[in-house]
């Protein structure tokens, strides 16, 4: 190979791994918060519940895609929702900064009364974009994983991340895939641990 090809071929990926470094860059990272009873979660089969009304968005599926891969990732295999072993609820909410610092905190935890980290424990997707357009969007996940006979919530979480409006990240294809997996990593975490997961 020339020199002159060499020195184009070296331009290039200095290119390419600039505008990757850029893209990395532009992604914000993810808190993510994690309870469980401190005990093993054996995989097993899992249903994503997706039952309640008004879910059916091309926009939630994105969600729902993204936690049942990780979930399978982890060895957790699909199955029907009544004849799984687990059931993982999903909650999604998008919102505005400034709408999100008018809501009420809301406790959490696993066993006992548990809460929901925003708008209630269930499936659904928030928005609230009224008025002039604000700068940043603040997508949230949320997952219960529950026995199916028992009911018992055994596990849950919450991966929250912010991005300018018209960002890649702020994106719901994008959001969700890296919400899902930032909740899963090194499953199940350390329960009551909040981490930032780039």
């Amino acid at each position: 190979m020339s020199k002159v090809a060499q020195r184009s071929v070296k331009s290039v990926m200095v290119g390419a791994a600039l505008a990757l470094a850029g893209c990395a860059a532009s992604i914000p990272p993810v808190e993510v918060t994690r309870f469980h009873l401190n005990q093993p979660i054996a995989p097993g089969t899992v249903a994503i519940d997706t039952a309640a009304p008004g879910v059916k968005s091309l926009e939630f599926t994105n969600y729902t895609n993204a936690v049942a891969a990780e979930l399978q990732r982890l060895g957790f295999a699909p199955a029907a929702i009544g004849a799984s072993d687990y059931v993982a609820t999903v909650a999604v909410s998008r919102d505005t900064r400034q709408a999100l610092a008018q809501n009420s905190p809301v406790s959490v935890g696993v066993g006992g009364a548990s809460g929901s980290y925003g708008g209630g424990v269930g499936v659904g997707v928030g928005f609230s974009f009224g008025g002039k357009p604000k700068d940043l969007i603040v997508s949230e996940l949320h997952v219960q994983i529950k026995r199916r006979a028992a009911g018992d919530v055994i596990w849950e979480g919450r991966a929250q991340t912010e991005a300018k409006e018209n960002a890649p990240a702020a994106q719901p294809g994008i959001a969700a895939g890296k919400l899902a997996s930032a909740l899963f990593k090194d499953f199940p975490g350390r329960s009551g641990e909040t981490i930032s997961v780039p």
